[in-house]
Parts: structure tokens; C-alpha cells; sequence
């Protein structure tokens, strides 16, 4: 499991903000997919391995493959750091 900022890699990091920042919408699943500004996330992989390390989830329930809100966990807020998202606070 990754511990500290200097340990995600640069898709990790631009996924953590985009959610972050409220631009990223989740399915509601157990392998989740990612929509970023409306547009489908490139890197699914990604998207799943940061939703089962708990650091993104879906802000509401919804149905089995419905669009919902995603949000960062204090546990991601916690990986990417304070640093990771200008102009929010941790």
C-alpha cells in the first residue's frame, strides 16, 4: 500500500485532484469507472486500485452501474497531501 505522496505516480496524483476538485463522477460498483469533466477516465486500472485502497468513493448509493458524484477520502486527502490540490484545504 502506498504511504506518502512521493510514492503515487503521476496518473494516481491527477486522479486524486480531478476527484478532489469535484470534477469526477463514479459508477456505483464493485470495479468502479471514472468520468472526468463528463469524458470517460483513460486509466480504469487506476481508478479501481485507488476505490479498493478506500482513497475515492462514490459521494451518495446508487444502482449498480449508476453515475454518482465521487468524492476523496480523508485517507486519500491524507496520501496525496496538502500540496496535492491547490486552493483546498486538507
Amino acid at each position: 500500500m502506498l504511504g506518502s505522496q512521493e510514492e503515487l505516480n503521476h496518473r494516481e496524483r491527477a486522479t486524486l485532484r480531478a476527484v478532489a476538485l469535484g470534477k469526477a463522477e463514479i459508477t456505483c460498483s464493485s470495479e468502479p469507472d471514472l468520468f472526468v469533466d463528463g469524458l470517460a477516465c483513460c486509466d480504469q486500472s487506476t481508478v479501481h486500485r485507488l476505490a479498493r485502497l478506500g482513497w475515492i468513493e462514490p459521494t451518495v448509493s446508487g444502482k449498480r452501474g449508476e453515475r454518482v458524484p465521487a468524492r476523496i477520502t480523508a485517507l486519500g486527502r491524507t496520501v496525496l497531501g496538502a500540496t496535492g490540490v491547490p486552493g483546498r484545504a486538507a
